[in-house]
Formats: C-alpha cells, structure tokens, sequence
C-alpha cells in the first residue's frame, strides 16, 4: 500500500455518475485543479451494507463542503449501470436515492491499484494464467486533495471499519487554515480554535497556554 501524502494525485479518466443518474464518460478530477479542494474516497462495492451509510452521510454534510469550496467524490469497482441502479434505490430498500456527487466506476481496478488501496493483487499461476489474489476491492481510502492536484491527507480503513465525515471535514478545516494562515493545526484542533507557529517559540506558546 503506498503513501500518496505530498505526491500528485494518479490521474485517471473513467465513466462516473453524476447528479444522482447521469452517466458521463471521460470524468477526471483534472476539472478540479486551481479551483477546488477535492475530497476523493473509495468504498468496497455497491448494494452492501457499511457503504450506503457513509455514502448518504457525505452527502448530508455536502452544504458544510459546499461552503469550503470541497468537490467529493466517490469511488468503487463497480460498473456505472451498477452505481446508477443503485443511486435510484430508495434509502427504505438498501439504496442511495438522493445522492447528487459523482460517483467514478473503477470496474477495471485499475484507479484503486494506482492509489494503493486495491484489497488485493494480479499475479500468475503456474500455469502462466492471471489470477487475483485477495480481495477484489477498494479498502475504504480517502485522500484529500489540494488545488495544485497534491495530496494532503489520507486515511485507509479496512472494510468493516466505516469512517467520519466530521473527521474529513476537520482536516479539510485545518488544510486550508494552514494554506490561508501558515500556522500549523496542534492535535484535536477544530475550526475557531488557537493554533500556533511552526517554531519552537510557537509550540511553547500554545502549550503554555493551555
């Protein structure tokens, strides 16, 4: 699994779902650079059981991205006619009616691979086939990408173990409090709170304070 933190995001372009059905081709993250921050993460599969729980929950706090200027975006190895089918399930019958951010078809693995999080690999036997060892999955990663395409922040859950929207927006708080500000964000920090200079001055000031 490779860390992608201070790296460029690996580009892709792949079918996605937008606006809660419309099929594109050709989607890519590249309409994000200079404009905004992009919350990029993947789940395990369509029609399952942890995924639709943090899918809608993004997508309940979306006003607080809208207002941070935060694309997300989600990822699986599903088919996009699978992301669509599953986008105009009602919420009563295990779907995700309602949800309007895109949603990227990796059927191929081949995005999940580039970003480390494939939960598996390809290999050959010995009888010279291609074969799939693991599980053909995405971990739930979740990478926070800058305008300039740049990783800040990432995090890799394995598949039972949902995540935090209030944790992502956290760290999306402190990213561009940093990028607006240049202090750095001490642990447990929040939005409205002291942070402090990337000095040995400045950690005993904030220290001293507390």
């Amino acid at each position: 699994m490779s860390v992608l933190v201070g790296k460029k995001a690996p580009k892709f372009s792949a079918t996605a779902v937008v606006n809660g059905g419309e099929m594109v081709e050709n989607f890519s993250l590249d309409q994000y650079l200079g404009k905004k921050h992009v919350v990029f993460y993947f789940y395990p599969a369509d029609f399952t059981f942890v995924c639709p729980t943090e899918i809608i929950a993004f997508q309940d706090k979306m006003e607080e991205f809208d207002k941070r200027g935060v694309a997300v975006v989600g990822c699986s190895v599903d088919s996009g006619f699978s992301h669509w089918k599953w986008l105009q399930t009602e919420k009563k019958d295990g779907g995700i009616k309602g949800v309007k951010y895109p949603l990227v078809a990796d059927n191929a693995m081949i995005i999940s691979e580039n970003y480390g999080v494939l939960a598996g690999e390809y290999d050959m036997n010995e009888d010279g086939e291609s074969t799939f060892n693991g599980t053909p999955m995405a971990f739930r990663g979740l990478f926070l990408i800058d305008k300039e395409g740049t990783v800040q922040h990432q995090v890799v859950n394995n598949m039972p173990l949902g995540r935090s929207i209030d944790e992502t927006l956290r760290m999306v708080d402190a990213l561009q409090f940093f990028e607006e500000n240049g202090e750095v964000c001490p642990a447990d920090w929040h939005k409205g709170e002291k942070a402090m200079k990337a000095t040995q001055e400045g950690v005993a000031d904030y220290l001293g304070k507390k």
